[in-house]
């Protein structure tokens, strides 16, 4: 089910979302602020970060577009139905957001080594710009910009999300369940 979806296609799917995360994360690979953060991060912590941005984004595009499958019936079957369009909406998306992230991480690694300065970072860091310094922003910038494209997925319709997220087979599949429960 997760393959016949493509959850690559959905960080191009979700142009609102993406134009969203690239642009936060632009305006924070050059704000000082941002690098003292990132500076100041250590390894469990930019992890943490890494996971729950992922994981918010994730909860929002489900939440948001109403991806999450209820089931009238009380039936096992239904219920265990239900638990496995669930669980593979959860892997379709988060392998797009998973995707979406590691896009984002190096974009805007590039971005930092065009624009940066390493006599202006070191002036506000005390920290010299070197591989790790570079990799460590792009890595905290990356998790601020998956947030800002979680934002920005709200502009998103429920339809494009849909369509981002599931293949057109899903899509009819789970039109008919939703007529199905209506009637």
């Amino acid at each position: 089910m997760v393959r016949a979806n493509r959850p690559w296609r959905l960080v191009p799917g979700l142009s609102k979302a993406l134009a969203a995360a690239l642009a936060t994360g632009a305006i924070a690979t050059v704000n000082s602020t941002v690098w003292t953060l990132a500076a100041s991060q250590s390894t469990p912590r930019l992890v943490i970060a890494m996971v729950g941005s992922v994981a918010l984004m994730i909860g929002w595009l489900i939440v948001d577009a109403h991806l999450w499958h209820r089931t009238a019936e009380e039936s096992p079957e239904a219920r265990k139905q239900a638990a496995l369009y669930n669980i593979s909406t959860v892997v379709t998306v988060g392998i797009g957001v998973v995707v979406c992230y590691v896009g984002l991480l190096v974009i805007n690694w590039v971005w930092a080594l065009f624009i940066l300065n390493d006599r202006v970072f070191a002036s506000f860091t005390r920290n010299p710009l070197d591989a790790p310094e570079y990799w460590t922003l792009s890595w905290f910038v990356a998790s601020i910009a998956t947030v800002g494209g979680a934002l920005g997925s709200g502009l998103e319709t429920d339809e494009a999300i849909r369509a981002a997220a599931y293949s057109k087979r899903e899509q009819e599949r789970r039109r008919m369940l939703q007529n199905d429960q209506d009637h």
